[in-house]
């Protein structure tokens, strides 16, 4: 062989192996990655190619499947009442990544969960029968709150304080899932809802961090109690009307010039939200012990899945005495979720614990088999004693009886709750956030749930806006919702 040949030849079989070397990686190394790409449209087609499993709520499927005709994908997602729903099952699309429970579940939903298979289809390897995913949802606590909330733009969470449920979530303005389901039309409606200035895809529930405004007052009574800066509710404060911030010449004062606000008790500051009370007694706690008893009740915590990944409620850090006097009141940079607050009406309802809040009770597979319990696995923890507790039960449910409200009393109900008004923008230049957080007992069956309710914005006129005028009546359909009969 002369030397041109055997070069040739040595350098084709230098290709010939470098090619079977990079096919072997391929297939036995990137052919996973490949397999699961977003852009490999043989995913997309295997997922559609049959129904989908459903996502269960109160009993009935809110979901469904209908099989399409001008596509290789056979099957589309559907929804029943999508808009009400909205915030729970999130939307699963043969154009987009699912979102909420369709994108936590997508496995179990479409069949590829390995605990779905048998033997047989273990053998086969075929793709089993979808799972589906039961919710702690109450549709009539969900439809009161989207009822209640209308054409106004907020979110509501709604929690059995014993067991942890997740009885509600609510965010309005909604939209229809079904939107987004087909990819021959689901383009258009994207743009739609991703440029609409009024943001109808954001979960205001669990994913909308605002400042609580006097909501967040609940917290540093139960931080001042806790630490024994005061020994009961009903014990004078040292609270200066109007209070001087620390190292300011400005003056902080109360929304009613004529509350009762100069010493006042806790219960008193409460029923009035007096705000130089709560701001005082930030500073004299230190921003260290309001930041403890914060993050007790889930401030900071950036992985509360329940299962959705909500959005971090924030006590901040490192502040000036003056900005420390201004988190008492629940502004500064403290921020909060409607499902945060009602997580602290809920300890404070169950005498101060709080089981973990979760929205998802079961999953099964397609016989009705539970796969997982959620329920069972609810844990929880103390966040309060059992008499400080009992004490801020009290004070709030003075806050409805005779306080700032009373718009949420329920006949044949012991209700107890706090207003909050925000500011917002710039030297409060813009219309407020309307805050209400509360809980409600039952007189006769002993039922009992916690709300919260954000109203973000309104029509109302700017002097109405309130936690008791606008937060507060929606606050009180949910709870009438879940404690009847």
């Amino acid at each position: 062989m002369n030397k041109t040949i055997r070069r040739a030849s040595v350098f084709t079989l230098l290709l010939v192996l470098a090619l079977l070397g990079r096919a072997t990686w391929v297939q036995f190394y990137e052919g996973q990655a490949l397999a699961d790409d977003k852009d490999n449209r043989r995913n997309a087609i295997e997922t559609y190619s049959a129904p989908l499993g459903n996502i269960i709520v109160g009993g009935r499927s809110v979901t469904g499947s209908a099989a399409t005709k001008t596509s290789d994908l056979k099957y589309k997602r559907t929804y029943k009442d999508g808009e009400l729903y909205a915030a729970v099952t999130g939307f699963a699309s043969q154009a987009y990544a699912p979102t909420q429970l369709e994108g936590i579940y997508t496995d179990l939903l479409n069949g590829t969960d390995n605990r779905l298979k048998s033997v047989m289809d273990t053998v086969t390897n075929q793709r089993a029968e979808p799972g589906n995913v039961v919710t702690t949802i109450d549709p009539d606590v969900q439809k009161a709150a989207y009822d209640a909330l209308g054409d106004k733009k907020g979110g509501a969470v709604a929690v059995d304080p014993k067991t942890g449920k997740i009885l509600a979530v609510v965010s309005t303005p909604s939209y229809d899932p079904s939107q987004l389901t087909d990819a021959n039309t689901a383009g258009a409606a994207w743009k739609k809802l991703t440029t609409d200035p009024e943001k109808p895809l954001t979960n205001r529930a669990l994913r909308q961090p605002l400042p609580p405004g006097s909501t967040f007052k609940l917290v540093v009574a139960a931080a001042a109690l806790e630490n024994g800066l005061y020994s009961s509710v009903d014990e004078k404060t040292d609270s200066p009307d109007p209070y001087r911030l620390p190292g300011t010449s400005k003056d902080l004062s109360n929304e009613n010039p004529n509350a009762p606000c100069t010493n006042a008790t806790i219960r008193t500051a409460l029923e009035y939200s007096c705000n130089n009370v709560f701001a005082k007694m930030a500073v004299n706690l230190g921003q260290d012990k309001v930041k403890a008893m914060a993050e007790k009740f889930g401030f900071n915590d950036d992985r509360l899945d329940v299962p959705v990944r909500a959005y971090t409620s924030v006590y901040p850090s490192d502040m000036y005495p003056s900005q420390t006097a201004l988190t008492g009141i629940g502004q500064f940079d403290v921020t909060a979720t409607p499902l945060q607050m009602a997580m602290v009406s809920a300890a404070i309802a169950n005498d101060g614990k709080l089981v973990s809040p979760h929205m998802v009770s079961q999953i099964t597979n397609s016989g009705g088999d539970v796969l997982q319990d959620y329920d069972d696995k609810a844990d929880s923890k103390e966040i309060v004693s059992s008499s400080t507790a009992e004490q801020l039960q009290s004070a709030m449910q003075t806050v409805v009886e005779q306080g700032t409200g009373t718009n949420a009393k329920i006949p044949g109900a012991t209700v107890g709750g706090k207003t909050g008004t925000a500011q917002h923008g710039e030297n409060n230049s813009q219309v407020p956030y309307a805050w209400f957080t509360s809980y409600g007992k039952s007189d006769s069956s002993g039922k009992e749930v916690a709300v919260a309710v954000m109203v973000e914005q309104s029509n109302a006129a700017r002097s109405e806006v309130s936690g008791n005028g606008l937060a507060a009546p929606v606050a009180r359909a949910m709870m009438e919702a879940a404690l009847k009969d």
